[in-house]
């Protein structure tokens, strides 16, 4: 327990002190953030507010982490250190994405198909190394589990290896490219990272102490090294909170794809080592909105299109964030409104997984 405190405090220092720092080196070295045109008109005052802070929040997490094990003489576990390459994986594509753009001055940095082959490659080798059995533990259990999880593994049967790293290959670039898409408002992703990363805290915690390995039942977590993934979780939520000072409206420094990538994946992460890959959904409901909304934006339109010659839009703008602030809510009022939404679907994923317990205990 001492190590996820250490963990989330010193994350939450490192980031809240590193990005000042962050912010004078950006704004000096020229790395501005460059705004789509046919955004909200709003947006253009923006343009040039440092980007890339993403690089703070990932540096912060692992320092704070290796830091917290070194204090409390511990080992990082296999799970851990899944996590943390899949956090800095994805962050390093959100690396090149950010700097394509900035060096070549333009709203659009990595290709489509180029983002995805690196998504690709940092997805498929993390799901190979989570059911390797290299990883397994003393009880033969492997960082990810081979069966469909909501809460915890459903029913006997196994997925094929090349199935389940499929569909954790789905949940990786779906959830990376969620947050990305969330992160279109100050503050509005860090925040609700902050709140899913934090309710994540908690359920590794639980399961920690409802573990099969201490405490044999019914109701008992088949979830390896939890307590370590507790550790990563704080630190994680302690430098989106320390970040957030900085990236709260008006906002001196966007996280950039570096930071939103690198936060999707982590969530992934944790929902496939934890074993609750469904329930993610509900925890990270506000992800799921923003996405669907432009699912349903470009499949509209391009139906719509063929069928008439002309393209209908159900939103005034996707994501949908932008379609409020069309309706005319300040930018504030609909960050602060989505926070609202992501602690309320946070609530009942929590609530959700604690009732299972109870039901089942």
């Amino acid at each position: 327990m001492r190590a996820i405190l250490l963990g989330g405090g010193l994350a939450l220092l490192i980031s809240l002190l590193g990005t000042r720092v962050a912010i004078n080196l950006f704004t000096n070295w020229g790395y501005g953030q460059e705004i789509r045109d046919d955004g909200p008109t709003s947006h253009h005052t923006k343009r040039g507010t440092p980007t890339m802070g993403g690089v703070v929040i990932i540096l912060a997490a692992v320092i704070a982490y290796f830091a917290a094990k070194l204090i409390t003489q511990s080992m990082p576990s296999a799970s851990a250190l899944l996590l943390l390459f899949l956090f800095v994986g994805m962050g390093l594509v959100g690396f090149l994405d950010d700097f394509i753009k900035i060096s070549k001055q333009r709203s659009l940095g990595l290709r489509s198909k180029a983002k995805m082959v690196g998504q690709t490659i940092i997805g498929v080798v993390f799901g190979v190394l989570a059911l390797s059995p290299a990883l397994e533990d003393s009880r033969g259990k492997t960082p990810a589990s081979d069966h469909i999880s909501f809460i915890r593994d459903y029913g006997a049967f196994a997925l094929p290896m090349i199935v389940a790293i499929l569909l954790f290959w789905v949940i990786i670039t779906g959830t990376s490219n969620a947050v990305n898409l969330t992160d279109g408002l100050d503050g509005l992703a860090t925040g609700a990272s902050v709140m899913v990363f934090g309710a994540y805290t908690f359920v590794n915690i639980w399961q920690n102490n409802q573990s099969c390995e201490l405490s044999p039942g019914p109701s008992c977590y088949e979830v390896r090294d939890p307590l370590d993934l507790a550790v990563v979780a704080a630190a994680i939520t302690g430098a989106c909170f320390g970040f957030l000072w900085w990236n709260a409206s008006p906002a001196s420094i966007f996280m950039g794809d570096t930071g939103s990538l690198s936060l999707g994946a982590a969530l992934a992460g944790f929902a496939i080592l934890t074993r609750t890959e469904m329930l993610l959904i509900i925890l990270g409901g506000l992800f799921v909105a923003v996405t669907l909304s432009v699912m349903i934006q470009v499949t509209t339109f391009k139906v719509t299109r063929r069928l008439t010659g002309t393209g209908k839009r159900v939103f005034r703008m996707t994501p949908l964030h932008h379609h409020f602030e069309m309706l005319g809510w300040e930018q504030i009022t609909v960050v602060i409104r989505f926070w609202i939404i992501t602690g309320l679907c946070v609530a009942t994923g929590l609530g959700v997984f604690y009732a299972e317990w109870v039901a089942g205990s």
